[in-house]
């Protein structure tokens, strides 16, 4: 008995984006997901030159060291990035995350860079076994925060680790131990965002087959409102004999979805994929064409004779008298999946896997009969028609366009405006920048922590004013406490200035002389009053200086504003003084 991998990938632009920068890819030995960040179509191709730089992987030598080809593969990938910001440096700030599984025997290596994660379900039982390289992540780790308010944190997407070519990676590597029966699944935060870890435990384990899977998993992302791209992959480990045929054997040809499989780079990394020794391999038992988004991906032609998998429907289920790969008799769920695939609320009945088309007429829709012409309709009834046409399309423009523009009312964004947080209502639709200026604050942005300023440099999108004016709360008591943190080292200066000595010049030391009492000189003029020879009560003592002894005295030093227990929390966030 050996073990292999059945699974299935998709990819999804979602309901916000304008395209999709994530990038997945999937084959017998190698399972990958990168989501391109930097914009200006930099994005996706970040992530197309990484995996195009990891499809090598699946057909390494199955000896070598695991960690190594990992590791290797990392870093090559990351210096092509590099080399495209010095040929092209509008490509500068592009960069992308990757998790990535390398299969081998019973042994599973993992690499992992950023915030896209990897899921393990053994026994019915859901695991995350990657960690975010998030910042609020961060503060989970240090105690500041708890999960639970991880997931709704402003700061929840900025990364502290990505592929941008700017210096050398440090991936996360580990080495795990692979068991027939268990379920992966490798995701950008498209899907890990809007979707509970309870929902995705769930999910993976009611449905049997990889492929349905992938659909529902995506569509729950989309009904999570669907604010990022979608990618995700699922692969089940399988045990077979040496009995069976090479279609039990290899679940299916490479996989490419996303960016990589709609982008330029599509047809390039296609080619390179038919052309390695698994795709080959793999397009000799399993006559079926690679799957991109919900469809075959670019550079694959129908070939002849393609078709599902032996023991497989085209749906990807198993079917009586094939084997259903699991070890179970035909037609039985496997063991902490749940049971057998139903199709689910809103989709038709025998839907045909991604890509295919339907055979025969749509169900519930009679098939034409030839040489039945249908009769034509009087000429007054064709023009009501016409007429009724119209008027319901002019309705739903209507309506659509007042929906929109009422969408697009309650959805806002952050961004500086004269150095001051600003806030604008609308969106960008269509290509088109349907926002304007609704809030001008005071707010001073160069108060704010790093990572505020960097997300303010990038937008930060929220919806309805409640959310607004929370996100405002933030940043105001945010620059207060900077605003005293600033005000402190001012102060202490200060102080110390007006704490310096200055010492008055010493009067000349006086000293009391007894007087005769011979009468005074002729033609003198007494000065006062005899002097006796005990010294005035005005004078000082004698022999002692007048101004000896006397202690400086300092101005009063002016106070730093107090910070209250919970101002000392934010004062770790304040940038360093500039």
């Amino acid at each position: 008995m050996s073990l292999v991998l059945r699974f299935a990938a998709g990819s999804h632009k979602g309901l916000i984006r304008e395209g999709n920068e994530d990038s997945g890819y999937a084959g017998p030995r190698l399972l990958a997901v990168a989501d391109g960040m930097g914009g200006a179509a930099a994005g996706e191709v970040a992530s197309s030159e990484v995996l195009s730089s990891l499809i090598a992987l699946d057909d390494a030598d199955p000896h070598a060291d695991l960690l190594t080809l990992l590791h290797d593969a990392v870093q090559t990938a990351n210096d092509r990035l590099r080399l495209m910001v010095e040929q092209d440096p509008q490509l500068e700030g592009m960069g992308c995350t990757l998790t990535a599984l390398l299969w081998t025997g019973d042994r599973m290596g993992l690499v992992h860079v950023g915030d896209s994660r990897a899921y393990l379900l053994r026994d019915g039982s859901l695991s995350q076994i990657t960690q975010d390289h998030t910042w609020v992540q961060r503060l989970v780790d240090e105690g500041r925060i708890t999960a639970e308010e991880a997931e709704t944190h402003p700061q929840r997407s900025l990364l502290m680790r990505a592929l941008d070519g700017r210096g050398q990676v440090e991936p996360d590597l580990s080495i795990r131990e692979v068991r027939a029966g268990d379920r992966y699944l490798i995701c950008s935060d498209g899907l890990s965002g809007p979707v509970s870890h309870q929902t995705l435990e769930e999910t993976l384990g009611s449905f049997y087959a990889p492929e349905p899977t992938i659909q529902e998993l995506i569509q729950l992302a989309l009904r999570g409102g669907g604010p990022d791209n979608i990618t995700c992959i699922v692969a089940d480990v399988l045990d077979v004999g040496p009995s069976d045929t090479l279609s039990g054997q290899f679940a299916t040809t490479p996989v490419v979805v996303g960016a990589v499989a709609e982008g330029p780079h599509g047809t390039a990394v296609d080619n390179q994929i038919i052309d390695t020794p698994a795709g080959r391999a793999a397009g000799l038992g399993r006559q079926q064409p690679p799957q991109g988004a919900f469809g075959p991906a670019n550079g694959y032609d129908q070939a002849p004779g393609f078709g599902p998998a032996e023991g497989y429907s085209a749906e990807g289920y198993p079917v009586e008298g094939g084997y259903d790969g699991y070890g179970n008799p035909e037609n039985y769920p496997a063991e902490g999946y749940g049971e057998a695939y139903e199709q689910p609320a809103g989709y038709p009945q025998g839907q045909p896997e991604y890509g295919a088309a339907p055979a025969g007429a749509p169900q519930g829709y009679p098939a034409e009969q030839p040489g039945e012409p249908a009769p034509e309709p009087p000429r007054k009834r064709r023009w009501f028609r016409r007429s009724a046409i119209t008027v319901v399309a002019l309705g739903l423009l209507a309506g659509a366009g007042f929906a929109g523009w009422t969408w697009n009312q309650d959805h806002y964004y952050l961004a500086v405006n004269d150095g001051k947080v600003a806030v604008y209502q609308g969106q960008k639709l269509a290509g088109l920048d349907l926002s304007s200026l609704k809030q001008q604050t005071d707010v001073q942005a160069k108060l704010l922590s790093t990572a505020q300023q960097q997300q303010l440099g990038q937008t930060i999108k929220v919806n309805g004013m409640d959310a607004v004016n929370q996100q405002l709360n933030t940043f105001q008591a945010q620059a207060t406490v900077c605003a005293k943190v600033a005000a402190q080292p001012a102060a202490a200066g200060q102080a110390q200035a007006q704490a310096v000595p200055t010492q008055a010049p010493a009067s000349p030391a006086a000293f009391l002389t007894p007087t005769s009492k011979s009468a005074p000189k002729v033609g003198a003029s007494p000065a006062g009053p005899s002097p006796s020879a005990t010294p005035s009560p005005a004078a000082p003592s004698t022999g002692t200086p007048a101004d000896a002894g006397q202690s400086p005295t300092a101005a009063p030093a002016p106070s730093a504003p107090a910070l209250s227990p919970d101002e000392q929390k934010l004062e770790a966030n304040c940038p360093p003084p500039s």
